[in-house]
């Protein structure tokens, strides 16, 4: 069932039973006002039939029967009875004498009133000079039966037209409702990956359509960035991919086109082992980068002590640019050591700063790089400082892409893969890393690695 006609559903339900609701209460209370109304004109006519027959003797007959026909009003099927006390038991003993409990009643409380079917009763004690007597009227309300079935019929015939009118009106302000909704599927089911700029028309309004339009155009933003990012990931993937490839087929069909010298063959496998290092280093790196995105499973999680780390790295970094000038700082560096531990892989995070340190020296010439450790309450900071070529103010948010290379760097070595894997592993850590930068003044990375386990160990 369509939310709109459940919508319409619960709006004709709610509405019937409060209807229902209010016109059984009204039914009653109709039906209730009219025995009072009639019991108070039994009452009355007891009260006057018991003066007429008490004082008729008082009376010409022509004035009895004037009073009867023409001032008291005879109700359909009117019973009058007249009891002298003195003759109760008497009377009490016929065929048709009223229940003892009603006599009792109107000894005891000089007045009291009986239903019997459609009959209604009313009896009350007249004292007269004669004696006491014991007066009852009974009658059928057959007037008042019948303004109640028309009242019942009324009600009745209201509630159908209202339930009618109720149910198009709740389908008109369903179908109003709801309408921004069809629209928004519409538009949502337009929207392909050929036409990802398209979005949700988002009013100003603060209501819950207008958030989960703003909502779904916010998916489509981050959708339309990743499908961005992918495409020209693919695109700068395939260029660097293709160049040593091309390269060392092009020596290999060089080589194969006639006999060579072993010095000639010497020269093009040396050609070829630089493409296929390059090509190595590339494929090497998009494994990693792919790595750090995996989600960490089967990722051994240990604590890890970031100063030794760091020197860990150095070391490598000592061996594969033997005169580097990375210095460190450890000046603000914590006397607890429970402050320089972290939680995660040590590999992955050798990885990391092993691509920052890296990229300070290649980019630094030979300059000297400063390495700063600090800690705070959540954090323990490693700060890497350089004098190196920085990098164009407009082009940092773009260094974390893959393969994007600084407009100033494009003529050194390299594919583009080192920050955005640092960053991918830093992020991975629960950690941050921000970078600050000026043209030929250097740039400044700053990594922030939290102090507590944010991961969860897939093997436990």
């Amino acid at each position: 069932m369509k939310i709109r006609n459940k919508i319409t559903l619960l709006f004709i339900s709610l509405i019937a039973l409060l209807q229902l609701v209010i016109f059984i209460f009204i039914y009653i209370l109709s039906d209730n006002h009219k025995e009072k109304e009639f019991y108070a004109r039994l009452k009355q006519r007891a009260n006057i039939a018991a003066q007429a027959y008490l004082g008729k003797d008082e009376l010409s007959a022509e004035i009895y029967e004037d009073i009867r026909t023409k001032h008291l009003q005879i109700l359909p099927n009117e019973v009058e009875t007249i009891i002298k006390l003195d003759s109760l038991p008497q009377f009490l003993a016929g065929a048709e004498a009223p229940p003892n409990q009603f006599i009792n009643e109107i000894i005891r409380q000089q007045y009291a009133e009986l239903s019997q079917g459609e009959t209604y009763n009313v009896g009350l004690l007249y004292h007269d000079n004669q004696g006491d007597f014991i007066v009852i009227l009974s009658a059928e309300d057959v007037y008042g039966k019948a303004k109640l079935e028309d009242i019942y019929r009324i009600l009745l015939l209201a509630f159908v037209l209202s339930i009618f009118v109720v149910f198009f009106l709740g389908h008109y302000y369903a179908k109003q409702a709801l309408d921004p909704i069809a629209k928004m599927i519409k538009r949502a089911n337009s929207i392909t990956a050929t036409n990802l700029h398209l979005r949700l028309d988002a009013h100003e309004s603060k209501d819950e359509l207008s958030e989960m339009a703003k909502t779904f155009n916010d998916l489509l933003d981050r959708l339309e960035a990743a499908f961005d990012l992918q495409g020209n990931f693919i695109n700068n993937a395939s260029h660097e991919l293709r160049n040593p490839l091309a390269g060392i087929l092009g020596q290999t069909e060089i080589a194969l086109t006639k006999d060579r010298t072993p010095s000639e063959y010497q020269s093009i496998l040396q050609h070829i082992q630089q493409d296929a290092f390059r090509l190595d280093a590339l494929v090497n790196g998009l494994l990693r980068l792919a790595q750090a995105d995996f989600g960490g499973k089967t990722l051994t999680i240990e604590p890890i002590r970031v100063d030794e780390l760091l020197l860990d790295v150095k070391s490598k970094l000592d061996q594969a640019y033997p005169g580097n000038r990375v210095v460190f700082d450890f000046d603000q560096m914590p006397q607890d050591e429970k402050e320089l531990l972290t939680h995660g892989n040590y590999n992955l995070l050798s990885v990391s700063l092993s691509n920052i340190l890296d990229n300070a020296c290649k980019f630094s010439e030979d300059e000297k790089v400063l390495i700063k450790l600090i800690a705070d309450e959540q954090f323990v900071k490693v700060i890497v400082i350089d004098r190196g070529i920085g990098i164009p103010q407009e082009e940092v948010k773009n260094i974390f892409e893959p393969f994007y290379r600084g407009s100033n760097a494009r003529g050194l070595n390299g594919f583009g893969f080192g920050l955005p894997l640092s960053y991918r592993i830093i992020k991975f850590h629960g950690g941050n890393i921000k970078v600050t930068s000026q043209i030929e003044k250097g740039t400044i990375v700053k990594i922030s690695i939290p102090h507590e386990n944010r991961f969860v160990d897939q093997a436990s």
